[in-house]
C-alpha cells in the first residue's frame, strides 16, 4: 500500500519546479523595496533587531537573485520541449489527484505556450541583474565586504555569461527582444555601479585615490649647478630659505566669523571637512595649513554647531563606505543613471503596447510587477539622489550653481536639523525623530557590578547552563541570550545629554588654545588619561591620585578602577551611604532607617524650597557632573567589554582584568548572599578594610582591581563634593578622548554603519581642533632661493 507522504512529496516537487522561478523572482524584488526603505536606518539605531533584519535581507537579496538565474537558465532550456509545464490550476489538480489524472498541454497549443514561456523567462533574467546590482542604500553590510570588490566582478562576468545564454535560448524568434535588451543594458549599468563601489570604498584604492601626484619638489641638480659657476665666478653667492606663500582653499579663505551657522553652511562646510580629513581612515598625515585651517574654524564654532557638523561628516564617511553615492553623485554617474531610467521606461512602454494574449496571466502580472518594481525602485532613489545632503552641499559649493539653490532647500535641512527634549533626569537630551536622524544619537551603558550582582559562580549554575557552555564552540550563546533575552536594565542606552557634548566641546578647545603650534604640549594632551585635566586645575595637590591611579599603571587598569571607584561614590552619595555603617548589625537597624529617612527628605527640602532664582544656572554643576560622569564611566566599560575591537589598541589585557574583577566580584557577593541591590553591593564593597593593599595579599596572580577601586572611592571621599565630582568628570572625558585618539581609525568607519559611538565624534573633534599625531604641526613647506649680493 502506497502511504500518503511518498505521493505528496513528489506532487510537492511538482509544484515547486512548476513556480520556483515565479515565487523566488517575486521574493527577490521583495528584498529589493526591504534593503531600499530599511537600509537607511542602520545608521541611525543601535537595536539589534533592525540590524539583524537588514543583514538576512542583504545576504538573502544575493542569494535569491542568483537561485533565480540558475533556475531561468534551467527553464529556458526545458521550455524548448513540445510539452510545456501545467498552469497553475492543472498543477494543483496534478498535486490532488496522486497523479492518477495528468493533463497534458502537447502539441501545436503547447509549442506555442512554450516558446512564449522562454520568451518571458529571457524578458526576467535582466530584472535579476538589476536586483544584484542592489539599491543605492546599501553595498556594503560590513567594511569588510568592500575588500570582496573583485569577486563581485568576476560574479558580474558570470551572471552576464548567464543572462546572455537564456536570451540565445530564444533568439531569433523572441517577441519580447527589444524590451529584454533594454533591461539588460540597464541591469548592466546597476550590478557595474555596485562593483565599482566596492572598489571605491575598499581601503587600498581609497588610501591611493587619497595620494598627490608625486612632487619631485625644486631642481636641486640645475640650483647647484648655477650656485657652483657663480661661486667659481667668485660672486658672493648664498642660498636662503623662503617660506611658501599659502594656498587656501577659497571656501577657508571665506571662513565664517564667530556665530551660529545656517542649516546650508552647516552641510556645505561639512562636506568641505569631509573632502579634506576623510583621509584619517586610511591614516593619511595632514599639512600645518589643513590643520590650522580646521582649528581656526572649530575655535568659531559652538558646541551645538561642531556636533551637527560633526553628524554629517560622520554621515558622508557611512555612505562613502557602504552606498553607491561615490559612483553616483558624478558627472559619469548621473549620466549613467538617466540611461538606465530611460531604459526602464521605454521597456515598460514597449511590454505595455505589445499583444500578450499568448502569454499567461499570471506571467503578466508578474512581468508587471517586476517592471513597476524597476521603476518604483528607480524614483525612490532619484529623490534620495535629489534631496541628499550630498547634491544640497555640492550644488552649494559650486559658485555658478549656488544661486540656484531653491529657497526651500533651507526649510528642508531645518525640518533634518536636530532636536532636543527634557529627560526624566531634567537634562536636556538628543530627541531627533528615527527617520530624521543621522545617527542613534545615544550612549550605550554596561556596569561591571549590576553585570556581577546577575551572576553566579561556575560551581552554582545550573546544569543546563554548565553544558551550554561546554557546548558553546561558536561563542554564540551570549550573544544568542543578549538578543532573546535582552536585560536591558543592565545595559540600558541612553540619549545624549547637551550638556555632557558641551563639556566635552569646551575640554577639548580650551586644549587646543594650549596647544597652539606647541609639539610637545600636543603631544602631551594627546597622551593624557586624566592626569593633565587634574594638573592644570588643581596643581599637584592631587598627586597621590594622578599617580597612584593614573599615571603609574595601565590605561586598562586605570579605566577599571576609575568605573568602580565612580560607581561606588555614586551609590554612596544618592541613597546616603555610610561606608563605616556594620553590615548585618541588626541593632542598628532603626537608625539606619531614620537616617536614610532623614537623607530623603532632606533631597525634597532642597528640590522644594532652595530652587534657583531666575539669574542662576537651571541645573547644578555638580549633580550635572555626577550624572555625566556615572554615563561616561559606564560608557567606557561598553565599549571595553562589548566593543573590544574599538579599544584594543589601548586596554592591553584589559579583557583578563574585567574578567578577573568580575571572578572576584560575583564571589564576594555570592558569599555574603547579595542579589541585584547595587546599593548594597556598594556598601559591602566599601566596608572592607583596605588598610593593607590587595597586591600584597593576592600577588600578581589575578588582575583583580575590586578593592583597589575601594581605596580609590576612600581617597576620592575625602574631597569636596564639587571638587570630587569635577575631578572625575575631567577623568573620564580624558580617558574617552585618549581612547578615541588611540583607536584604529577604520573601527569608527565599521561603527558608523551600526548607529555610531560617541567616542567617534570626540574622535573627529580633535582632529579639527588639531590633536592628534596625524598632522605636521612646526613644519611648513620652503623653498629655496639663489641670492648674490650686489
Amino acid at each position: 500500500m502506497i502511504s500518503l507522504a511518498s505521493l505528496a512529496i513528489p506532487n510537492l516537487k511538482h509544484v515547486w519546479d512548476t513556480w520556483n522561478v515565479r515565487v523566488v523572482i517575486l521574493v527577490s524584488l521583495t528584498l529589493q523595496v526591504i534593503l531600499i526603505v530599511v537600509a537607511p536606518f542602520r545608521k541611525r539605531t543601535t537595536n539589534k533587531a533592525v540590524i539583524l533584519s537588514i543583514w538576512v535581507s542583504y545576504l538573502l537579496a544575493d542569494w535569491a537573485a542568483s537561485f533565480a538565474v540558475g533556475h531561468i537558465s534551467n527553464g529556458s532550456r526545458e521550455s524548448n520541449d513540445p510539452c510545456d509545464k501545467e498552469d497553475f490550476i492543472t498543477s494543483v489538480h496534478y498535486f490532488f489527484s496522486s497523479g492518477k489524472e495528468k493533463v497534458s498541454s502537447c502539441g501545436v497549443k503547447g509549442d506555442a505556450l512554450s516558446m512564449n514561456y522562454a520568451d518571458i523567462l529571457a524578458f526576467w533574467a535582466p530584472f535579476l541583474l538589476v536586483h544584484l546590482g542592489g539599491p543605492d542604500t546599501i553595498t556594503a553590510f560590513a567594511l569588510e565586504d568592500n575588500e570582496l570588490w573583485l569577486r563581485h566582478l568576476f560574479s558580474l562576468g558570470v551572471q552576464l555569461a548567464v543572462t546572455l545564454y537564456v536570451f540565445w535560448l530564444t533568439f531569433p524568434k523572441n517577441k519580447l527582444l527589444i524590451p529584454t535588451l533594454l533591461m539588460f543594458a540597464a541591469g548592466i549599468i546597476k550590478y557595474f555601479e555596485r562593483t565599482r563601489a566596492l572598489f571605491l570604498a575598499s581601503l587600498g584604492r581609497f588610501r591611493k585615490s587619497l595620494l598627490k601626484d608625486p612632487d619631485p619638489g625644486p631642481n636641486y641638480a640645475k640650483l647647484m649647478e648655477e650656485y657652483s659657476s657663480k661661486k667659481e665666478a667668485g660672486l658672493p653667492t648664498k642660498i636662503e630659505m623662503t617660506r611658501e606663500p599659502g594656498k587656501e582653499s577659497k571656501l577657508a579663505a571665506n571662513v565664517r566669523q564667530p556665530g551660529k551657522l545656517s542649516e546650508i553652511e552647516v552641510v556645505t562646510y561639512a562636506y568641505h571637512y569631509f573632502q579634506k580629513f576623510k583621509g584619517l581612515i586610511v591614516d593619511i598625515i595632514f599639512s600645518y595649513r589643513e590643520r590650522n585651517e580646521s582649528r581656526d574654524f572649530f575655535l568659531n564654532r559652538n558646541a551645538e554647531d561642531a556636533l551637527k557638523l560633526i553628524e554629517l561628516e560622520l554621515n558622508f564617511i557611512y555612505e562613502a563606505f557602504y552606498t553607491k553615492v561615490l559612483v553616483v553623485h558624478s558627472l559619469t554617474g548621473y549620466i549613467f543613471r538617466l540611461i538606465s531610467i530611460v531604459l526602464v521606461l521605454v521597456a515598460y512602454g514597449l511590454f505595455y503596447s505589445l499583444d500578450k494574449h499568448d502569454f499567461k496571466k499570471f506571467d503578466i502580472i508578474v512581468t508587471y510587477t517586476l517592471l513597476f518594481g524597476a521603476m518604483s525602485l528607480d524614483g525612490i532613489a532619484l529623490i534620495m539622489l535629489i534631496s541628499s545632503d550630498w547634491t544640497i552641499a555640492a550644488i552649494n559649493t559650486n559658485k555658478r550653481l549656488a544661486n540656484y539653490v531653491p529657497k526651500f532647500v533651507e526649510s528642508y535641512l531645518f525640518f533634518k536639523s536636530l532636536r532636543w527634549c527634557v529627560d526624566s533626569d531634567k537634562f536636556k537630551v538628543l530627541d531627533t525623530p528615527p527617520i530624521l536622524r543621522r545617527w542613534s544619537e545615544s550612549v550605550s551603558s554596561y556596569n561591571l557590578i549590576a553585570y556581577c550582582l546577575e551572576q553566579r559562580p561556575p560551581a552554582d549554575r545550573g546544569r543546563f547552563r554548565r553544558f551550554m557552555d561546554k557546548m558553546d564552540y561558536f561563542g554564540v550563546w551570549d550573544n544568542v541570550t543578549d538578543f532573546f533575552f535582552p536585560k536591558t536594565y543592565l545595559y540600558p542606552t541612553k540619549k545624549l545629554p547637551k550638556n555632557l557634548w558641551s563639556f566635552i566641546f569646551d575640554e577639548l578647545k580650551e586644549k587646543s588654545k594650549d596647544a597652539e603650534d606647541d609639539e610637545e604640549i600636543t603631544k602631551r594632551i594627546c597622551s593624557a588619561r586624566g592626569a593633565y585635566a587634574i594638573q592644570e586645575q588643581f596643581g599637584d595637590v592631587h598627586h597621590n591620585i594622578t599617580g597612584d591611579y593614573i599615571q603609574n599603571i595601565a590605561y586598562d587598569e586605570s579605566l577599571l578602577l576609575w568605573h568602580v571607584a565612580t560607581d561606588l561614590c555614586f551609590r554612596k552619595e544618592i541613597q546616603g551611604i555610610d561606608a563605616t555603617d556594620k553590615k548585618g548589625d541588626n541593632s542598628c537597624w532603626l537608625w539606619s532607617f531614620v537616617t536614610e529617612l532623614f537623607c530623603w527628605l532632606w533631597r525634597v527640602a532642597t528640590k522644594l524650597f532652595l530652587r534657583k532664582r531666575p539669574g542662576e544656572a537651571e541645573t547644578d554643576h555638580t549633580e550635572e557632573n555626577r550624572h555625566f560622569s556615572k554615563l561616561l564611566s559606564d560608557y567606557m566599560i561598553y565599549l571595553l567589554v562589548k566593543q573590544p575591537n574599538m579599544m584594543s589598541a589601548v586596554t592591553g589585557i584589559g579583557q583578563i582584568r574585567y574578567r578577573d574583577t568580575c571572578a572576584e566580584a560575583v564571589k564576594f557577593f555570592s558569599r555574603r548572599g547579595i542579589k541585584r541591590d547595587q546599593t548594597k553591593a556598594c556598601r559591602a564593597i566599601l566596608e572592607v578594610d583596605t588598610e593593607v593593599k590587595p597586591v600584597y595579599v593576592k600577588g600578581d596572580r589575578s588582575k583583580s582591581v575590586l578593592f583597589d577601586a575601594s581605596m580609590l572611592a576612600q581617597e576620592l571621599e575625602k574631597l569636596d563634593k564639587d571638587e570630587r565630582w569635577q575631578i572625575i568628570i575631567k577623568v573620564w572625558v580624558e580617558m574617552l578622548s585618549y581612547a578615541a585618539s588611540h583607536c584604529r581609525p577604520d573601527t569608527h568607519a565599521k561603527e558608523v554603519s551600526k548607529g555610531g559611538q560617541l567616542i567617534s565624534f570626540v574622535w573627529l573633534l580633535m582632529a579639527h581642533f588639531g590633536l592628534g599625531e596625524q598632522f605636521q604641526i612646526n613644519e611648513g613647506h620652503t623653498r629655496a632661493k639663489l641670492m648674490v649680493d650686489k
